[in-house]
């Protein structure tokens, strides 16, 4: 369990004992529930993590609302969109492993993780996740509910795939944004799970361009 759900579950709990001792104990019930809501909102269950080479996990649970392709600083990227309700767990994973390269803070507005221009409008955590291969961006995105965004890596670490790497509060979206080769194996509607959820495969993109290389340098012979 992450360390949060006790800083949310304990006063509750700790109100429902007096509302309890002072009034009657089916007034304190209440109090008990959301104590016990939070102690299973902020569950961090294991997971067993992929290990195929090139695989790209998903770095939250949800469900998948978006797969479509974008322009990053004029690039195409291919970018796929999670949304979490309260009912998902909301721990964060890295979807590769590598060394974060950037991480960018960006204030902004509490749009229903829903809507479309959330994803650039929202507060957000952008990550930027270079390794096996290929660079992985992924965005933290707060939503309607969610009013705190935490990241506990920095600039220069190494990450695992699969690894803790943050946590979104309450309701919030994730964006995972891919090389424009990688191969998608994800569509909306897909319900993921962070960690163990494969969103798309970059092998098929190295393989890709390592025959290319090697038909240009038999070219050149």
């Amino acid at each position: 369990m992450v360390p949060d759900g006790y800083y949310y579950a304990i006063p509750f709990a700790l109100a429902g004992l007096l509302v309890g001792w002072l009034t009657a104990p089916v007034w304190a019930a209440p109090a008990f529930l959301l104590a016990a809501f939070f102690l299973w909102f902020f569950r961090d269950p294991e997971r067993a993590v992929p290990t195929a080479e090139g695989e790209i996990v998903s770095p939250a649970d949800g469900k998948v609302t978006d797969v479509s392709m974008i322009q990053v600083d004029g690039t195409p990227r291919q970018r796929i969109s999670i949304f979490l309700n309260v009912f998902n767990v909301h721990v964060n994973r890295s979807p590769i492993a590598g060394v974060i390269r950037d991480l960018r803070y960006q204030k902004g507005k509490y749009l229903n993780a829903m809507n479309e221009q959330s994803a650039a409008d929202n507060e957000q955590n952008i990550v930027t996740v270079e390794g096996e291969g290929q660079t992985v961006i992924f965005k933290q995105i707060a939503g309607l509910l969610a009013r705190r965004i935490v990241f506990t890596k920095k600039v220069g670490d190494t990450v695992a795939r699969g690894e803790r790497v943050g946590l979104i509060k309450f309701g919030s979206r994730v964006d995972v944004v891919l090389e424009p080769g990688a191969r998608v194996r994800v569509k909306v509607g897909d319900v993921v799970k962070g960690a163990s959820s494969v969103l798309a495969d970059a092998a098929a993109q190295a393989q890709l361009i390592g025959a290319s290389a090697g038909a240009t340098e038999g070219v050149r012979r």
